[in-house]
């Protein structure tokens, strides 16, 4: 058996491990990570070290993994290749999550204090938590409106107070701009940011490359491995290039090079 194949069967059925000691300054370790999908490669030999509270972009092309890479954080693909590190509470706790907004029933007879407030499942009742969350997003004046009646920037601020009123030590955020205007967009990226001066990590997928370059702290350019994890600066336009499979004259390049020259 080559040692390729032993890691994936070892990745089959163990869920995430967490370490504390060694490993303190990084918030989630990922080492030879495969995930195949009846022979579809998924993510092919993903090794990344996250460090805490930083501000990561998740960048690829549509089917790259970065939703796989997700699940695989968040335990919903059993693996033992996925190390949260500096692990202070329990891993309900420690980690939140907004999903894909489509993912969601939002036709659903529940109010946005209550849809937030179902975020703390299995965790003691705190209505300040709720109260903060909301107000965070800017929904407090809309907290008894049914969420059958929000429109979609609306929605997608529900479900980042969800996540936000478990307070975790990790937000993952699947494409969290999606569908959403400039005004919105531009409240969310500054929520992310923000969060990470209180010790969180922030780990975004997104299309919206322009948001990326600007707000996050670091890119993992990922497309079933891993091409680049730096700072954009660092990245280079053959990296973009061979990462999203684009040709020469694409928009991506004009972008990123763009980027480049105005910091």
């Amino acid at each position: 058996m080559s040692a390729k194949h032993a890691r994936r069967k070892a990745a089959e059925f163990t869920t995430p491990t967490y370490k504390t000691p060694n490993t303190a300054q990084f918030a989630i370790i990922i080492e030879n990570l495969d995930i195949n999908y009846r022979g579809h490669q998924a993510l092919d030999d993903v090794n990344l070290r996250i460090r805490e509270a930083t501000f990561i972009g998740l960048l690829g092309p549509n089917g790259a993994g970065k939703t796989t890479l997700m699940r695989s954080i968040l335990g919903l693909i059993r693996t033992k290749n996925v190390q949260l590190a500096a692990l202070k509470k329990g891993f309900d706790d420690y980690i939140g999550y907004v999903p894909q907004r489509h993912e969601v029933q939002w036709d659903f007879p529940i109010s946005v204090a209550d849809c937030v407030r179902s975020g703390r499942l299995g965790l003691p009742k705190d209505s300040a938590a709720v109260d903060e969350a909301l107000a965070t997003v800017q929904l407090d004046e809309l907290a008894h409106r049914a969420i059958a009646q929000l429109s979609g920037g609306q929605r997608q601020r529900v479900l980042v107070a969800r996540a936000l009123v478990r307070r975790p030590q990790i937000l993952l955020l699947d494409e969290p701009l999606t569908g959403v205007d400039a005004e919105v967009g531009e409240l969310l990226l500054n929520v992310f940011r923000s969060l990470t001066k209180d010790g969180v990590t922030v780990i975004m997928s997104t299309h919206d490359i322009g948001d990326a370059l600007s707000f996050c702290d670091e890119l993992v350019l990922l497309n079933q491995r891993i091409f680049a994890h730096d700072i954009a600066s660092r990245i280079s336009p053959a990296t973009w290039q061979e990462a999203f499979r684009v040709r020469d004259n694409s928009s991506l390049l004009t972008l990123v090079e763009h980027h480049a020259q105005s910091h």
